[in-house]
């Protein structure tokens, strides 16, 4: 009987089956960045041969990559050099791709961004932060972020993640068509969470497109805060008319003899009563 609920078990296809344990990858990830012996500790050790691309372009980070140790922080990293032809200001596109096969036992690889002089001197260094946009492609679908580059001694950027992004996380919002990782083959209406960010992944850079642009501009960074409802926004947005109001607008039309009555005041002698 164990032998036939055994073989059952593998017959389940891949995505029904439980999700894997998304601390021992992830653990797994941080100890082999660990393992991993730094090429470069100063930024003008890196090289700076490949040129930015001129539209996103897909890059693994993981075992076999190169690893740096910038200001302490251990990290897999890419270095290029910025196009002079590009007229600034211009903006930097970035994507991460969930690592993992489960939302709930996924990661991220949260970059940090430093651009150089042309004498290898930090300008400036971000932390990038991630927002989620589920675009209809799959170009359009992630964790998206972007920096600007304003700064006309800018000539060379690298991209690590800081020791600060790696014990960070980023929000998300779960899909209604996602498989719960409680209950695999239960949908999961609603929730969020946030994913772990890690020391590798997939990542997309270069220089902003069209597609990049809309899903930066529109992807969910935070929570939405919670509204007053549907009537009571309407009551905020067309007032509607009170009763003290009409009662105004009645007595304004009312006859001047109406009016002195109501005062307690008297014809003059002699007066005729007018209607």
């Amino acid at each position: 009987m164990l032998g036939g609920c055994h073989s059952a078990k593998s017959l389940v296809p891949p995505n029904l089956r439980g999700p894997e344990d998304s601390r021992s990858s992830l653990d797994q990830a941080k100890q082999a960045l660990q393992q991993a012996t730094p090429c470069c500790s100063t930024f003008a050790d890196l090289s700076f041969q490949n040129t930015l691309p001129w539209k996103p372009k897909k890059f693994e980070l993981g075992p076999g990559s190169l690893v740096a140790s910038i200001n302490g922080d251990r990290s897999y990293f890419l270095s290029f050099s910025l196009p002079r032809e590009a007229t600034l200001p211009y903006r930097i596109a970035f994507k991460a791709a969930l690592n993992g096969r489960w939302l709930r036992a996924s990661y991220l690889f949260a970059p940090t961004v430093v651009i150089l002089d042309d004498a290898f001197q930090p300008i400036s260094s971000q932390d990038v932060g991630l927002c989620e946009h589920m675009g209809w492609t799959d170009e359009s679908t992630g964790a998206f972020g972007s920096v600007e580059v304003t700064d006309k001694r800018a000539r060379y950027l690298v991209l690590y993640s800081s020791a600060k992004q790696q014990s960070g996380s980023t929000y998300w919002e779960q899909s209604p068509a996602a498989f719960s990782a409680e209950a695999p083959v239960k949908m999961a209406a609603t929730g969020t969470f946030k994913v772990p960010h890690g020391p590798d992944g997939t990542v997309w850079l270069g220089m902003m497109d069209k597609t990049y642009q809309g899903a930066v501009d529109n992807a969910i960074c935070a929570k939405a805060p919670q509204g007053d409802g549907v009537l009571n926004t309407l009551r905020d947005v067309i007032p509607l008319p009170t009763i003290g109001d009409s009662s105004k607008s009645d007595t304004s039309k009312a006859p001047s003899g109406g009016n002195a009555a109501s005062n307690g005041a008297t014809p003059a002698a002699g007066g005729a009563a007018k209607d």
